[in-house]
């Protein structure tokens, strides 16, 4: 930007009479008649504008709108002038030209406050001010003094909004001049003031909307649609006082309105947006710029509701309903003061839960739910009857996938984390109680108000809302809450179940309400905002299809989604308005309504009235019980702040004496857990999966459908399954586990002909590739010998995923890969197996001089796990053995041996280490009193397997203890049950942490022969 203190003020004439014309998209330069010849880019080619952003999915856009690479080109080279020629001048371009034109000439005095983007509003005056006039001309017929309430909430957001556009293309241009010393003042403030003044300045502005069009058209399009959807809420709020009075304030006129809050919320069609009025009287209420038509239902729902269950007293907020709009009452948020209102809170959110589950609701998260009392009020129910779009399948349908998004987990009322680079954040109605960060990094900005202010990626604030009854850290007593929550779901479940015939006749609360449109969420808010946030860099400001490349994302990530596909170009027009982007449907049909009024066919998979009406056909005993499973799951995986985090009250297990290990006994109590596990599978189609508890980040634990790992997957499960039924013919559990990992094959063709995806899946014995060969080549020997033809690809992918992986260690790394392909090697002698096996032993040889050494000596993750699977393949290669004892040793030797001498665990603590041999434990394990955790990762069972393995060596102390703690274990499944190493213990299919890994660990106890140690990746030859 050029120093406007010695230049001439221009009138927006000297703005070149095209100035707009790069800011068309591609759709307008598409509709325009005329479209370029392509043989005028020939010879202009270079890297075209949308390179800066997604060039795959521009060019995936590109082909489905049927436009070829040279049409593209010439539409990118096309000059100004001669697409100016093809178009009409917008609407923005003329408001653009109006603001020049009233723009003040000279240097203003101006007053730099506020803090962020906050401090440009002197440069974006103009646009206000031009928009405020016409705001004022739209509503001419209001009182003054309540125009002048309606012009500053305007003025306010309208602020904010076109500030926050701006942002990063003025400190680029602030930069700019600071460094060509164009910049008057003694100080970094003084200089900031003075660039502030200058750019609000009609040559200042004029500079920046001809080196920035798009830029023009954001601010633009944002002001001209700001204003009319105020100028609609001011004429809606005249018109429906009296309405107003006598349905939302008690029959009290509505007293002096002293301000109103616009911009609550997302921006939707045309800048409209949630507001709340202010009066005098303190009282309030709330505007939605879209028809209440679910409020409704949920009004009759809850009604319903309220009937059959007596005392619940569930409550809804009052409404007044137009036809596209409406009025809700203000709920505001109030503590508990009582363990009686607490635990009536929780019994009601627990009815509501249950409401929600029947009649698929969705989107119900923090925001949405305002704690009043002891009353859980849902205050946005625009996403009842959501049954939704399906997810893009790589493998095929999931059962289990499919079996949660249709739970009680989909309604978000649940403890629902969103995990990235930096944690996780509670989004859901329970569960989140405190000011957090969002895990994903977003802009923040330093120096704000000087020359030298910049944005910087980070971790972004993301305050707390008014969802929770107790104030943090509050304990009102003991009480343990989730009692009366789980005692509420069951209570309205049961009653919703025993009458549902009477919410689907023909005169009952759904029938009348599912042709009134509902809200489609086609993907995250989260998505939409960063998109719109990036789109504002100033590279992209300059050419339409420039910032239309960041837009492709959406391409990118509908691959193999054609519904999603479907709706981009709505989605793209939506966030060229700046808007969130907006779609209905009617919950009887399976078309998608897009915000611009158009009508996609066939989108939904199903309508959402009669997959609603199926699951409430569904709804039984069973089913009530897989649904308190994922409620206590998603409980217990809760952020520690939450109120239900308190210490759970507990019996203390009576001691229970040993019993002999018989191997009979044995097998019978880990088929009993094989039962349970066949119980808890869901099915579809030819395929089999289980929802389970599964670590994810860190401490973070959510409940998920079961991936293909060995540790945490259904591979794993699988495995189990497979030597129960080797080990008593029953048929039943053979036909689960064939069920299970039906999907590996086309699962390991598609890692292997895509390496990125390899790579995501990861080498790891344990949480990765490594882990799902160990299992195809057991599987192959237990179940089908049909499965060794997968083993090609499983090493292809396995190789991939390696080249692409530095952790060395076994569980998720290198190590892991190398015991994989050995042990694929001893299963098959394949040559194949042996070669990739060499390749990671020289990548793991390299590991010290990358700097790449593991930080403990634990098995899992640390040294002792890579020692040994270089150990196990030196086996195989002699001619390498003293090289690999002397890398072993460099290891031993530079890895800090950190962490708790306590710790008996197999994963990362003495039975792992002692099992590998590279310490001497049995005295310790021996002596290790036994429970309550019996899982292989953690507890007693991966104790009993490092006994095992040191008693196979031929050590008479560990035989003997592995006797006696044998007894112990099977006296504790067969009295008290099965504890895993879960949050709360919640009892989950997983081998490492769960179910299947204590059942296969009483399998090894009763015939080790026949049952190898699967921690060590072994199988019964070796």
């Amino acid at each position: 930007m050029t120093d406007t203190a010695s230049l001439p003020t221009p009138r927006s004439a000297d703005l070149p009479a095209t100035w707009w014309a790069p800011a068309l998209t591609l759709t307008e330069r598409l509709a325009a008649p005329g479209l370029p010849d392509a043989a005028a880019a020939t010879g202009a080619r270079g890297p075209m504008p949308w390179a800066v952003g997604d060039a795959e999915g521009f060019a995936l856009r590109l082909d489905r709108l049927g436009v070829d690479g040279d049409t593209a080109a010439a539409l990118a080279a096309e000059p100004a002038e001669r697409l100016a020629e093809r178009t009409a001048k917008p609407d923005w371009a003329s408001f653009a030209e109006e603001v020049l034109a009233a723009a003040p000439d000279g240097l203003a005095e101006v007053e730099v406050g506020g803090a962020g983007p906050d401090v440009f509003a002197p440069v974006v005056r103009p646009l206000v001010a031009t928009a405020a006039a016409r705001f004022a001309d739209l509503t001419a017929g209001l009182p003054d003094t309540e125009a002048t309430v309606w012009r500053d909430g305007f003025t306010e957001r309208l602020t904010r909004q076109l500030v926050r556009q701006a942002a990063r293309t003025l400190v680029q241009e602030l930069h700019a001049a600071r460094r060509a010393r164009r910049l008057a003042g003694a100080g970094p403030r003084e200089r900031f003031v003075s660039f502030a003044a200058a750019a609000g300045t009609r040559r200042g502005l004029a500079d920046l909307f001809a080196a920035y069009p798009v830029l023009a058209r954001m601010l633009t399009r944002t002001a001209l649609d700001a204003t009319q959807a105020a100028a609609e809420l001011a004429a809606r709020f005249q018109a429906d006082r009296s309405a107003l009075a006598t349905t939302l304030l008690d029959g009290r006129t509505p007293d002096r309105l002293v301000r109103v809050d616009l911009g609550r919320g997302d921006a939707h069609q045309g800048n409209r947006s949630v507001a709340i009025l202010h009066f005098a009287d303190g009282s309030r209420l709330v505007h939605k710029p879209r028809p209440l038509d679910q409020h409704a239902l949920l009004d009759h729902l809850v009604a319903w509701l309220n009937a059959k269950v007596p005392g619940l007293g569930l409550r809804t907020p009052r409404t007044l309903r137009r036809d596209a709009y409406g009025w809700l009452e203000f709920i505001e948020h109030r503590w508990c003061t009582s363990v009686t209102e607490t635990d009536a809170f929780y019994r009601r959110q627990g009815a509501l839960l249950a409401l929600l589950y029947a009649v698929d609701g969705a989107d119900m998260h923090y925001e949405n739910v305002i704690a009043h009392g002891d009353q859980p009020v849902l205050v946005d129910a625009e996403t009842l009857l959501h049954t939704g779009l399906g997810q893009a399948l790589t493998a095929g349908a999931d059962p289990a996938a499919d079996a949660l998004a249709a739970s009680v987990h989909r309604t978000c009322l649940l403890p629902h984390l969103l995990i990235g680079e930096h944690g996780a954040l509670d989004i859901s109605a329970l569960g989140r109680d405190t000011d957090g960060t969002f895990p994903s990094e977003g802009l923040r900005w330093e120096d704000s108000g000087q020359d030298t202010m910049r944005a910087v990626r980070g971790p972004l604030p993301s305050p707390a809302a008014q969802n929770h009854p107790l104030p943090h850290g509050t304990s009102l007593s003991s009480a343990d809450h989730t009692a009366a929550l789980l005692g509420g779901f069951r209570t309205a479940y049961t009653a919703i179940a025993a009458h549902r015939r009477e919410l689907l006749d023909a005169d009952g609360p759904l029938v009348r309400w599912t042709e009134r449109p509902a809200r489609l969420i086609a993907r995250a808010t989260r998505l939409y905002a960063t998109l719109l946030e990036e789109s504002t860099h100033p590279a992209l400001l300059s050419d339409a299809l420039a910032r239309e490349g960041v837009f492709a994302v959406l391409w990118t990530e509908s691959a193999h989604d054609t519904a999603r596909e479907r709706l981009i170009e709505h989605e793209t027009a939506a966030l060229w308005r700046g808007d969130i982007p907006f779609f209905t449907h009617r919950p009887t049909g399976t078309a998608v309504h897009a915000d611009d009024g158009t009508s996609l066919p066939g989108v939904l998979p199903v309508a959402a009235a009669t997959a609603v009406r199926d699951k409430l056909g569904r709804m039984d005993e069973v089913d009530c019980h897989d649904q308190e499973w994922i409620i206590s799951a998603t409980l217990a995986v809760r952020g520690a702040t939450s109120p239900l985090d308190r210490p759970r009250s507990e019996l203390t297990p009576a001691p229970v004496p040993p019993v002999a290990p018989e191997p009979s006994r044995l097998l019978a109590a880990a088929c009993g857990i094989a039962d349970e596990i066949t119980a808890r599978a869901v099915r579809g189609g030819s395929r089999a999966n289980w929802i389970g508890l599964e670590r994810v980040s860190g401490a973070h634990w959510a409940v998920l459908p079961m991936g293909a790992g060995l540790a945490q997957g259904y591979c794993g499960v699988a495995l189990f399954l497979a030597h129960t039924e080797a080990l008593t013919g029953s048929g039943r559990y053979g036909a689960a586990a064939r069920e299970a990992v039906r999907p590996l094959p086309a699962l390991l063709k598609a890692l292997a002909e895509d390496p990125e995806l390899s790579a995501a899946a990861g080498p790891g014995g344990y949480d990765g590739l490594g882990g799902i060969v160990y299992t195809l080549v057991r599987l192959a020997q237990l179940l089908d010998e049909n499965l060794r033809a997968c083993l090609p690809d499983a090493l292809t992918a396995l190789g991939h995923a390696t080249a692409a992986c530095s952790d060395p260690g076994l569980a998720q790394g290198r190590a892991g890969a190398l015991a994989a392909a050995v042990a694929a090697y001893e299963a098959t002698g394949d040559p194949a197996a042996l070669r990739l096996a060499d390749r990671i032993a020289d990548l793991l040889a390299t590991a010290p001089a990358d700097g790449h050494l593991p930080a403990t000596a634990g098995l899992a993750d640390g040294t002792a796990g890579i020692v040994w699977a270089l150990r196990r393949w030196a086996g195989h290669r002699p001619e390498r053995a003293a090289g690999v004892e002397a890398a072993a040793r460099a290891l031993l030797d530079a890895t800090p041996h950190t962490g708790d001498e306590a710790d008996l665990s197999w994963a990362h603590g003495l039975a792992g280490q002692a099992a590998a041999g590279l310490t001497e434990g049995t005295g310790r394990l021996a002596n290790a009193p036994t429970g309550p955790d019996l899982s292989l990762a953690q507890g007693a069972l991966g104790r009993l397997d490092a006994l095992a393995a040191l008693a196979e060596q031929g050590d008479t102390t560990a035989r003997s203890a592995l006797r006696r703690h044998s007894g112990h274990v099977l006296a504790l499944v067969e009295a008290q049950g099965h504890r895993c190493a879960t949050p709360d213990h919640v009892p989950s299919p997983a081998l490492m942490t769960g179910l299947a890994g204590i059942g296969y660990g009483l399998l090894r106890l009763a015939d080790p022969d026949a049952v190898p140690s699967v921690l060590l990746l072994h199988h019964p030859d070796h």
